[in-house]
């Protein structure tokens, strides 16, 4: 179980599992993300994602925790506690789960190579109060040890570039400047949506 300094605290980083179930949906529910994850796997049209979102968001959660629960790849990924509560989250899945991504047209006419052993960073998400102290770069910094042991051989990052500071919702594919800080190179792609790699 990791832990890292950010900011004076002492953050520790876990796989999520189904132990963590309480606390991850008390993240989303503080940071209000009715997403609960699951934006990269629903196969509906955007109006009917929105739709869902808005109306139905237990859906999305339930979902999610069942396969975290079955230990599915889709629904992997790493959790920050600072003490008992749940600061942040990772998706770090193989690269062959996140199919939506890979048909997205920033995306669908790179040459990135073959899937195996390619895991992605699909999103970052940390809560309000601890913000801009360290936790998404944490979260970052821990992922080569958790894939290196998944069986892994690269990690991928999809942030968006920005001149000036995002909005913080514009920021759901994590900071740029912690995956650069944390050794990933741009390998492809145009700015805003360079894709980042970094092996393991």
């Amino acid at each position: 179980m990791p832990s890292v300094r950010a900011e004076a605290r002492v953050i520790t980083i876990v796989e999520l599992d189904a132990s963590h179930a309480v606390a991850w949906t008390a993240l989303f529910d503080a940071c209000g993300s009715s997403c609960f994850c699951r934006y990269w796997h629903f196969a509906g049209d955007k109006n009917t994602w929105l739709a869902r979102c808005a109306h139905e968001p237990t859906l999305n959660r339930d979902e999610q925790l069942a396969l975290v629960s079955q230990r599915d790849d889709a629904a992997r990924g790493l959790v920050a506690f600072d003490g008992d509560v749940c600061v942040g989250w990772l998706k770090l899945t193989p690269r062959a789960v996140l199919s939506k991504l890979r048909r997205l047209p920033v995306y669908k006419s790179l040459d990135l190579g073959a899937d195996e052993g390619a895991w992605s960073v699909g999103c970052v998400l940390v809560r309000e109060s601890h913000r801009r102290r360290g936790v998404a770069r944490a979260l970052v910094q821990t992922t080569p040890d958790f894939v290196r042991r998944w069986g892994g051989r690269s990690i991928e990052a999809y942030p968006r570039h920005a001149e000036g500071p995002l909005h913080d919702e514009e920021a759901w594919m994590g900071p740029e400047r912690a995956f650069v800080e944390s050794g990933f190179e741009p390998i492809a792609g145009e700015e805003p949506y360079r894709v980042f790699r970094r092996l393991v």
